[in-house]
């Protein structure tokens, strides 16, 4: 489908998922009944989001694989990991900070003053296994069958490292069969990918009617201010990854911007990193950056580089100890960045990750878990901001990140060969290098 027509698909099918969702809403005769009808619009959106699951793991196996065995240069694989990682720890660092910063402006619970709530409540998310020893171990797999039954993409990148170094090597010995098979993969997952994005607006609208029929479209001027702060927030996360992107790509930035949208959208549509996984490749490969790179770092951002989830953790945390006025001083809230830059890098593959987070962080500052309650509710509209800067966040690193190694496909020059790719999708079909 034409990228231009999807966006725009996807963009009417918020609206119209918005207005249905009020519509049901306002006239369902009570909150269980709306909950119901909201169901069979989750319904949809379930089925198009195990769609893209479906993808997932086979899209980012072939194209890391084939990047991989692709590269003459083995020490390129190392210095493409450490300039990932330190623009991740950065931007990281960007995120919790400037959370920090605008709670404390805005002080958006300090009005609030609710009394300490009952240590028996509890926001029911299980967060006793999170630890930063169980994310290390889990990294690495102990079934590729397994993880990839179950989307694990960090412990597909660690067995796609290993299976990629190994096919270069047997490669080299001039045994091609398996690298033109993984080759021949890649270009069929992106076919694939082209099939499940024409269902995309209709995944959309379910997902926006389901929200707006249970929480009502008065949640958002209930909340609005909070809401409010947050999106200005990301605003300005926005504009300061993109102010960063522009020292090294200049006016590419822009141009990179309008290719992402799509993705962005969808990714703030749905709220799911996932769904947006696929386009946010092939927006990247019309951009220019290689294959080799974004099937790299884009599977490694998705679990070292969520920049809106960061500033989320930082911002939800502050705004609970305000809601209870407890006074956090410089020195703990500190730490309490540094402690964030830990805990959330194990974020991946962790249900409601964001929240999961938040409340494995609050007993460690002495803070009620049971407040995240007050965030729980409208928590679907923190996601759609969160998860879309994430995508923008991973697909500016990675152009970056492009841009220093100087691939053949540089983004500065890649603008001729889109205009020869009659169809996005076809774009990213022939690897000659990788990028993520």
């Amino acid at each position: 489908m034409n990228t231009k027509k999807l966006t725009r698909y996807i963009g009417l099918a918020m609206v119209l998922g918005v207005l249905v969702g009020y519509l049901c809403n306002k006239y369902a005769q009570n909150a269980q009944e709306a909950k119901q009808i909201a169901s069979y619009f989750s319904l949809i959106t379930d089925i198009f989001l195990r769609m893209i699951k479906m993808i997932i793991a086979p899209l980012v196996f072939a194209t890391l694989v084939s990047g991989l065995a692709s590269m003459s240069d083995a020490s390129a694989v190392g210095r493409i990991g450490l300039r990932a990682m330190f623009w991740f720890i950065t931007a990281s660092a960007i995120s919790l900070l400037l959370g920090l910063m605008l709670v404390n402006v805005f002080q958006p619970g300090a009005h609030l003053n609710l009394a300490l709530p009952d240590t028996n409540l509890t926001s029911g998310l299980k967060t006793g296994d999170f630890t930063l020893k169980t994310f290390i171990t889990h990294v690495f797999p102990k079934s590729i069958a397994e993880a990839m039954a179950n989307n694990e993409i960090l412990q597909i990148l660690v067995f796609s490292l290993f299976f990629g170094a190994a096919l270069s090597f047997i490669r080299g010995k001039g045994h091609n069969t398996i690298f033109n098979m993984i080759d021949e993969l890649a270009k069929i997952m992106f076919r694939v990918t082209d099939y499940v994005m024409r269902f995309a607006p209709l995944g959309v609208f379910a997902a926006m009617a389901a929200a707006i029929t249970t929480e009502g479209l008065g949640v958002l001027v209930s909340y609005g201010k909070l809401i409010g702060e947050f999106y200005l927030g990301l605003a300005l996360l926005w504009a300061i990854l993109f102010a960063v992107g522009y020292l090294f790509l200049g006016k590419s930035t822009f141009r990179l911007g309008g290719l992402i949208k799509e993705p962005t959208l969808l990714a703030f549509s749905t709220a799911s990193s996932e769904s947006a996984y696929p386009k946010t490749i092939e927006a990247l490969s019309r951009f220019g950056v290689s294959k080799r790179i974004s099937g790299f770092v884009l599977p490694l951002g998705y679990s070292f580089n969520l920049d809106g989830s960061m500033m989320y953790q930082s911002f939800a945390v502050l705004f609970i100890a305000q809601a209870y006025n407890i006074e956090m001083s410089f020195s703990q809230q500190l730490t309490l960045l540094l402690v964030l830059m830990v805990t959330s890098k194990g974020m991946a593959g962790v249900a409601r990750a964001s929240l999961v987070v938040v409340a494995a962080t609050l007993p460690m500052f002495h803070l009620p878990e049971a407040g995240l309650l007050l965030i729980m509710g409208i928590d679907q509209f923190f996601d759609m901001g969160r998860t879309a800067t994430n995508v923008v966040g991973n697909s500016l690193a990675t152009a970056v990140i492009a841009k220093m190694e100087g691939g053949e496909d540089d983004p500065t020059t890649a603008a001729a060969g889109e205009a020869a790719a009659p169809q996005a999708q076809e774009a990213p079909a022939k690897p000659a290098s990788q990028s993520v």
